[in-house]
């Protein structure tokens, strides 16, 4: 065999026997989990429900008609201040006045002719007493007299009648409050319907506004009377106003599809900045919890790859059996593999040396991004919600070779 054919199969020998090493180190070196981390802290934890709603008026009257006619006077404008039986409408009155006097000549009429119908029946009584007249000339007598006491009595009603209609002509405030809507203007015709149009709208005191939230079918059942409710308006964005939830109204509102509740915010408006109509960003808070233990809700849905679960040196046998039953999805759990609580048990996994280990707590309040923890944990402890591709910028420092060389730099 020649010397340069030896030479090359010393060389792929070895060659081969270095890429076995490399493989052998890198099949069995274990693999370094790069936690995604969050902390315990002490906080607040929030349950509230949102919605939206308008403002209104606390107590608003929305005034109409009784009769038809053109609109011959306006004494009330937007934003005016009225007192209750203000005069701020006028209707033309002339045909319920033309009314008003054909109805007092029609009772005029009618008593003249009951007076003589009294006559009549008085000289017929007489004669038909001393047996002179026919009972039957005496029946007529009799009924020609009722008659004219009814008609009396219709004329009365008639005239009645025509002196309201031309009362309603003049359109008076029912209450004391502001004008905030007018929707009439001068010449203006107006009909007394079954759907009375409406002319103006008086908010009763604008310094008491609430809002008309509508909930959520799905949240409606949280809410009571008397809880806290804070609310924005695009008016005053960066204002926050409080109220209270007084009424939770059973009549359900579907918008979209979707059945909501009216809830009423009573609003303290002593600055008159709400104004009827604005749209309110609500939050009613249905229970809060301050200065407490919490961690985020996602830390809870956190479990290691089974990988790291079979390969731990800090997870006993029996714990790792567990956590294995529940990757794989074992449908029954023993009672004694989770101690007996009150609350609600969950488990979060604490990062020691890069190491994560289970701990079981309590849960408490959630409002989505927090939920409040008790048990043998606490402030500051670092929880896995997950794992990272590479290190982090201080893990890349920590994990560094002490063995690399260290190039010095220049100061200016």
């Amino acid at each position: 065999m020649k010397r340069s054919t030896i030479i090359i199969s010393i060389s792929v020998i070895l060659l081969l026997a270095i890429v076995s090493i490399i493989y052998y180190r890198y099949k069995n070196k274990p693999i370094i989990y790069f936690w995604r981390a969050v902390s315990i802290e002490r906080g607040d934890v929030k349950v509230m429900v949102t919605a939206t709603g308008a403002m209104a008026a606390d107590t608003s009257v929305d005034v109409g008609v009784q009769v038809s006619g053109s609109i011959a006077k306006i004494k009330a404008d937007f934003n005016d201040n009225v007192k209750k039986g203000q005069i701020i409408a006028v209707l033309d009155t002339t045909l319920y006045f033309a009314t008003k006097v054909d109805a007092l000549a029609t009772l005029q009429r009618a008593d003249i002719a009951e007076k003589q119908a009294k006559i009549e029946y008085d000289r017929s009584k007489n004669l038909f007493d001393n047996k002179v007249e026919a009972q039957s000339d005496f029946d007529l007598a009799k009924t020609a007299y009722q008659n004219a006491v009814g008609n009396v009595v219709s004329a009365q009603a008639l005239l009645k009648k025509a002196v309201i209609n031309l009362k309603y002509c003049t359109i008076m405030a029912p209450i004391s409050g502001v004008i905030i809507a007018r929707n009439i203007q001068l010449g203006n015709m107006v009909i007394a319907s079954f759907s009375s149009p409406v002319l103006f709208t008086i908010a009763y005191d604008l310094k008491k506004m609430q809002v008309q939230a509508n909930v959520d079918e799905a949240d409606i059942g949280q809410l009571k009377v008397g809880q806290l409710a804070k609310f924005t308006v695009d008016a005053y964005p960066n204002d926050m106003f409080t109220g209270v939830v007084t009424q939770i109204r059973h009549q359900p509102v579907t918008l979209s599809n979707v059945v909501n509740y009216v809830v009423i915010i009573e609003v303290n408006n002593q600055d008159l900045k709400l104004m009827p109509g604005l749209t309110a960003n609500t939050n009613i808070y249905i229970e809060e919890r301050k200065n407490i233990i919490r961690v985020a809700t996602n830390a809870f849905t956190f479990t290691p790859p089974i990988e790291y679960l079979q390969a731990s040196k800090l997870l006993n046998d029996s714990t790792k059996t567990f956590w294995l039953r529940q990757i794989k999805g074992a449908s029954e759990i023993k009672k004694q593999e989770i101690v007996e609580t009150k609350g609600q048990v969950g488990f979060l996994w604490v990062i020691i040396d890069n190491d994560v280990m289970p701990v079981q707590v309590i849960k408490g309040l959630n409002d989505g991004s927090f939920t409040e923890i008790t048990g043998n944990i606490k402030e500051g402890d670092k929880v896995a919600t997950g794992i990272n591709q590479n290190a982090t910028p201080d893990e890349n420092k920590k994990a560094s070779s002490p063995f690399m060389p260290k190039f010095s730099t220049k100061k200016k």
